[in-house]
């Protein structure tokens, strides 16, 4: 069976992945890795861009231990055909040539594909597509100093929080992700 991560917001609704090892095995490692470690638990949601998608943190979650990249998925696993970004699935976030994000998710709220090949589907929402849906209404506000140029960056007005993250890993072991070395990192982690 594969693993199931289930997001429980901090409103009591929640938000329940099954997460796809044999297409994006190192972005499932290092989910469930940074999710063990409770980098996730008590983190209110970053960036929401209506119609595009809800990048739950574009800070490694404002913890040293998770600013980390990892190499892509699809130069290190050659072999995986990349899957489709579209609504109803996870994707993790990137950095360019740089590296993924070791732990930056987001939702797609549209079809996506241009991310094919380049941002990993590493599961499905099997739970919670309502709260993704609700989530993509709320207000926000634009985030003026963000250190990347030409990226829209819309923070909720009143904080949607992820109150904590449950595994279930079916008696299975995942071993940390394989990150990039000597990374540089994003300026938004700075």
């Amino acid at each position: 069976m594969n693993p199931v991560a289930t997001l429980y917001m901090e409103n009591g609704k929640r938000i329940v992945l099954e997460l796809f090892p044999e297409s994006a095995p190192n972005t499932v490692n290092s989910f469930l890795y940074a999710a063990s470690m409770g980098v996730m638990d008590h983190h209110a949601i970053e960036r929401i861009v209506p119609g595009s998608w809800i990048d739950i943190s574009y800070t490694a979650f404002g913890r040293e231990e998770s600013r980390y990249l990892i190499p892509d998925e699809f130069t290190l696993h050659p072999d995986l055909v990349p899957l489709d970004s579209h609504p109803g699935v996870v994707c993790m976030g990137g950095y360019g040539k740089d590296g993924l994000a070791g732990c930056e998710f987001f939702f797609p709220l549209r079809d996506c594909p241009e991310h094919k090949g380049i941002y990993p589907v590493f599961g499905r929402v099997t739970e919670g597509m309502d709260e993704i849906w609700r989530l993509e209404k709320v207000e926000t506000v634009p985030v003026l100093n963000f250190p990347i140029e030409g990226v829209e960056v819309n923070r909720p007005v009143k904080p949607q929080v992820i109150d904590h993250v449950e595994l279930e890993l079916f008696g299975q072991k995942y071993p940390e992700p394989v990150r990039v070395r000597n990374p540089r990192l994003p300026l938004c982690w700075r």
